[in-house]
């Protein structure tokens, strides 16, 4: 098994992926199903903003993604990303979404982030273990902001504080 930056042939395997926690989990709160060339667009999407889309693969199967985006679309948070990590249904209990995640993190450093968040359905102690584990902390809960499955979903938020730094750079562009 090997960690690699995601290529455009991983696009269906990622589609799986997605479409597996859009159809049977809370992890994705989304209804509807994609197709590989959408994630082929979304991955062509991240690559040009600078941000990884990393696999697991093992024998050329995806058995895993994880990747990280703008937390919100201001300056003042350029320096924090919100990330996603998922694996397939066959694949888990193997330790690929920690060893995924530490690559992550290990990207959003190189980057040169500061924050990485995670939004996580709340009822979701598996996930949730995983990022303590890995140093994240929770910041908040917000009750009743989603729903899938004809129930209402709570969002918690935990956060990983990715360096030490004092204070910011300057403005955006200076």
């Amino acid at each position: 098994m090997e960690i690699r930056a995601a290529r455009e042939e991983d696009a269906p395997g990622i589609a799986a992926i997605y479409n597996d926690a859009v159809a049977h989990s809370t992890a994705i709160w989304n209804d509807e199903l994609v197709d590989a060339t959408n994630r082929a667009a979304w991955l062509t999407a991240h690559r040009d903003l600078g941000y990884p889309v990393l696999v697991a693969a093992e024998d050329d199967r995806v058995l895993g993604y994880a990747t990280f985006g703008d937390w919100r679309a201001f300056d003042g948070y350029r320096h924090t990303v919100e990330h996603s990590v998922y694996v397939h249904a066959d694949a888990r209990g193997r330790g690929l979404g920690r060893t995924l995640m530490v690559a992550l993190i290990d990207e959003a450093r190189r980057l040169g982030k500061h924050v990485m968040v995670a939004g996580i359905d709340a009822s979701n102690t598996g996930s949730i273990q995983l990022h303590e584990r890995l140093g994240f902390t929770s910041v908040g809960l917000l009750p009743q902001v989603g729903m899938k499955f004809g129930r209402w979903l709570d969002l918690a938020f935990l956060q990983l504080t990715l360096d030490g730094r004092p204070a910011p750079d300057g403005p955006a562009g200076a």
